[in-house]
């Protein structure tokens, strides 16, 4: 039993019980509204992108589900943002449950915590920070949605918006006005674009840095991975925002009839928006270049231990120094004068040749079962592992074979390779052989 229930196995298992429980709801008629009716298959597709926060809807939110529907995917959101097992821990501790060694155990792997020490008090401070930014994100978002749509739709679609983008998950209730038309009619609005931007970004950046950050002014310390983190998601949202907009200026269907603050601004939501799903210009009209520039985005995704997906930005930072590394001739990988482990670059290279192996073989199926180009199939496929949300437009279109496949890659995206593939394979306790080394040819 001990090998059985491995805490990546009951991970694996845990994400996928709370996934058919939220589909069983989302079917039921209780959850429509009164024309619509939802297959199975749709109301899994939707349980499955609520609960891995990525945001891609098969039927749009607004139109098909009523409040209780609404709510259900709110709930899936906020328990698969901070992670079921965290969800679960906390509820133990309100009634007053001993948390024991096993629960401790399965904590750390959802937290991507190594140390049993101190996960509770982690976990505390991971509700609390995930209370308070949303009623911030809540507040500013209320002083839009009140004058736009009354105190009680206002104040509601506040609270909805703010958890779906702290939670990366891209979910959005103005398909009344125009169905999967996500944030286009905030599209010049300075505090919906700014308070959701920055909700991603927060989300994405992860509890640990978050907390580091917060306790910065009594600490004065910040470890490895919060200093790699800041400064790549610094590298990443510059680097997006410029090259966006550099791309886009002209183009009539997206930024060329905007003015050049909004231009901007635009541009700057849709490099936090490599995370959280939400857009406000139509990705579709999007050149190929700015496409396929947003696809590697996508790709490397938010921080490890937060509510984004993709390879991780530790990931991609890791292999860039390593590759650096080689190229200097040297041995050992340095970051802010430290040693990275070695653990850690093996671990880096193969998720990203995982999850590349992953993406290429479901572009490959999915252009077998699907009437669209591959740039459109490579980035619904990417947007999916990397719990993204975002769509060039197909999504509403895809076969039940297509369905399926983004099923599974927004299920491995939320999970990661790694995690999915110890959990198949890995035994505990099982001790590793040391073979004799042999030099090969490389290159």
């Amino acid at each position: 039993m001990k090998t059985l229930w491995t805490p990546n196995r009951i991970l694996v298992m845990g994400f996928a019980l709370f996934t058919l429980i939220g589909a069983i709801l989302l079917w039921i008629p209780l959850a429509h509204e009164s024309n619509q009716q939802v297959t199975f298959l749709d109301a899994l597709f939707t349980a499955t992108s609520a609960f891995s926060v990525t945001g891609l809807v098969v039927v749009d939110t607004a139109t098909t589900y009523n409040l209780f529907g609404e709510l259900v995917i709110l709930g899936l959101i906020q328990v698969g943002g901070i992670g079921f097992v965290t969800s679960a821990v906390f509820f133990s501790i309100l009634i007053g449950k001993r948390i024991g060694i096993k629960e401790r155990l399965i904590l750390g792997e959802q937290l991507n915590q190594s140390s049993l020490q101190g996960l509770i008090r982690l976990l505390m401070m991971v509700i609390y920070t995930t209370l308070i930014i949303e009623a911030l994100g809540f507040i500013l978002l209320s002083f839009r949605f009140v004058p736009d749509w009354g105190w009680l739709k206002g104040m509601y679609y506040a609270l909805f918006h703010s958890v779906s983008a702290f939670n990366s998950a891209g979910f959005e209730l103005f398909g009344m006005i125009d169905p999967f038309s996500s944030l286009s009619i905030y599209r010049d609005d300075v505090i919906v674009n700014m308070t959701v931007g920055w909700l991603m970004i927060l989300g994405a950046l992860g509890f640990v840095v978050i907390i580091e950050v917060f306790n910065y002014s009594k600490t004065r310390k910040l470890s490895l991975h919060t200093k790699l983190v800041l400064t790549m998601t610094s590298i990443l949202l510059l680097l997006g925002t410029i090259i966006i907009c550099m791309m886009e200026w002209s183009n009539p269907a997206t930024l060329d009839s905007l003015h050049w603050l909004d231009k901007g601004m635009a541009s700057f939501f849709h490099s936090t928006a490599r995370t959280g799903g939400f857009s406000t210009l139509d990705v579709s009209e999007m050149y190929p270049t700015t496409l396929f520039f947003i696809i590697i985005l996508m790709f490397i995704g938010a921080s490890p231990g937060s509510t984004g997906g993709g390879i991780k930005v530790t990931t991609a930072i890791v292999i860039l120094l390593s590759v650096w590394t080689m190229i200097r001739g040297r041995t050992n990988v340095v970051a802010f004068r430290r040693t990275i482990p070695n653990d850690n670059v093996y671990k880096a290279l193969t998720i990203t040749v995982l999850s590349m192996l992953f993406v290429i073989i479901n572009v490959i199926f999915l252009t077998m079962t699907e009437r669209a180009d591959f740039l459109t199939v490579m980035f619904e496929v990417v947007s999916a592992f990397g719990t993204v949300g975002s769509s060039m437009g197909i999504t509403p279109e895809l076969s039940p074979y297509g369905k399926i496949l983004i099923i599974i890659c927004m299920f491995v995206g939320r999970l990661g390779p790694l995690t999915l593939g110890f959990a198949m394979v890995q035994k505990m306790g099982r001790e590793s052989i040391k073979y004799p080394e042999e030099k090969l040819m490389i290159g």
